[in-house]
């Protein structure tokens, strides 16, 4: 069973290559281009339809399997009505994002349907964090606060997932990562719905990213990254509510887009400026305003995604003292970043976001 899964993600795979490249071409007849502006980092139009490829390959898969599923090879005929409403919910997003990326949508539109797919997998299906870990103080019951709480974070998930893709490789290459992570994690703990919709996610957003590395020859836009953020979510959600492990580990499997998404968006709220129009002051635009190139910055990126990945593996295996150990260590490195990003900004005599408040 298992080489008939991996069969069908090569399929995936090929399948995201393939539509991503047609995409991709000027003769493309769903081509819409990202037309750069003072706040870009790119210089010259590029197509942002990606995010077809990757719903059009995650659907193939998702419909492959389901098929392969009713038939009985791949296990009980069974389906779980929480299941296919997740389903219906990540697919409400994408479609309402292909939308936006067609016709801009209002920004309070966009975040009431995130707000309504939220509520769907919280109410719908069922999926509530009901507590939180603190290491070596124990767990913190959630109460009411649980439902509120899991909306935010799925809303904000589907949110800095976008706000985050703004530079070659990047929202392609945490969700080879991230999502690969998420997948083994789940295979390996007997969870296979979730490590199916992980591994679809890997292997969709990996024939996108053969042709969005630096130089990108295509975007993502909205419909790619609001879908992939949002699974995301859910996909953390899902992990805590069957026992599967505590919400630090999708924090910081997802970190390096978690902590830079965060930080910009307080600092602006406290300026008081609209946190929803474009900008160049996430962490890893400013790091190619100070003279990096796309690619050393994505590489270095990539570096980073690992290594968050692997201490949430090591989350997962060591006492509650190790724990407290790995935050503290990961947020040290943060620290430790934003100030190496800061001095490349001095010595290229540029003022840092942070000197506006």
């Amino acid at each position: 069973m298992i080489i008939l899964h991996l069969f069908i993600a090569l399929i995936v795979l090929a399948l995201s290559c393939r539509v991503t490249r047609t995409l991709s071409l000027p003769a493309s007849r769903l081509r819409l281009l990202d037309h750069p502006n003072e706040r870009s980092l790119h210089a010259k139009p590029v197509p942002k339809t990606g995010g077809l490829a990757i719903l059009f390959s995650f659907a193939a898969g998702l419909a492959t399997e389901t098929l392969l599923k009713i038939s009985g090879l791949t296990g009980s005929r069974g389906f779980v009505v929480s299941n296919l409403l997740i389903i219906a919910m990540l697919f409400f997003i994408a479609v309402v994002s292909l939308v936006d990326d067609w016709k801009e949508l209002a920004p309070a539109i966009r975040f009431l349907v995130h707000i309504a797919a939220a509520c769907g997998v919280v109410f719908g299906a069922g999926m509530i964090i009901s507590s939180l870990m603190l290491p070596l103080v124990g767990s913190y019951q959630l109460g009411v606060l649980g439902a509120p709480l899991t909306i935010f974070w799925l809303v904000w998930m589907t949110n800095l997932y976008n706000f985050m893709d703004g530079m070659d490789g990047f929202a392609g290459g945490m969700s080879v990562v991230g999502f690969g992570f998420l997948s083994m994690i789940a295979w390996a703990g007997g969870y296979y719905f979730m490590a199916l919709l992980a591994l679809l996610a890997v292997v969709s957003s990996g024939g996108f990213l053969i042709f969005n590395r630096p130089p990108a020859r295509i975007f993502m836009g909205d419909a790619g990254s609001t879908f992939l953020g949002f699974l995301a979510g859910t996909l953390s959600i899902m992990g805590v509510h069957l026992g599967l492990f505590d919400l630090w580990v999708p924090i910081l499997i997802f970190s390096p887009f978690i902590v830079d998404a965060t930080i910009t968006l307080l600092r602006r709220l406290l300026r008081g400026e609209k946190v929803w129009q474009a900008h160049r002051e996430h962490y890893y635009q400013r790091m190619v305003l100070a003279g990096w190139s796309h690619r050393k910055t994505v590489m270095a990126e990539y570096v980073l995604m690992l290594c968050c990945g692997l201490s949430a593996i090591a989350y997962m295996k060591v006492g509650a003292a190790a724990q407290l150990a790995i935050l503290l260590g990961c947020a040290f490195v943060y620290l430790l970043l934003a100030l190496g990003v800061r001095l490349a900004e001095n010595r290229k005599n540029l003022r840092p976001p942070e000197l506006a408040l």
